[in-house]
């Protein structure tokens, strides 16, 4: 099943060193080249931006007390696929967010890797 996202570049904005680390290694053990970490959301806006092909991102809606939307709104109009990550799940974004693949913290390499192959549209690869 991760075999579908193997070797696919995934930005990870994350401000928690410790959380960021985790993703990073879920990724790689799913075979996909984490992007980042950015610490902050203009760190994540400079990275969602870069010349370098994304494939997918991971989003932590609080940033060092700064909301993440501004990277999701650039990941949308660049036509990445993003995940939401936060301790108050769906319920807890701005209804123009609802309905995007969100992982609820803390969560599990399962849940990672299956919401972000919802986000990539290969759920059912």
């Amino acid at each position: 099943m991760t075999q579908a996202i193997a070797g696919r570049r995934v930005l990870v904005v994350e401000d928690e060193s410790l959380v960021a680390m985790l993703l990073e290694t879920i990724l790689e053990d799913m075979g996909c080249v984490p992007v980042g970490p950015a610490a902050t959301v203009d760190e994540g806006l400079r990275l969602s931006g870069a010349e370098e092909p994304l494939d997918a991102a991971l989003l932590d809606v609080n940033v060092a007390g700064k909301q993440v939307f501004p990277v999701a709104q650039a990941l949308k109009a660049r036509g990445v696929p993003f995940v939401f990550s936060t301790g108050y799940g769906e319920g807890g974004l701005p209804d123009e967010w609802r309905g995007q693949p969100t992982l609820q913290k803390p969560f599990t390499e399962a849940a990672v890797r299956d919401a972000l192959m919802t986000a990539m549209g290969l759920a059912d690869v």
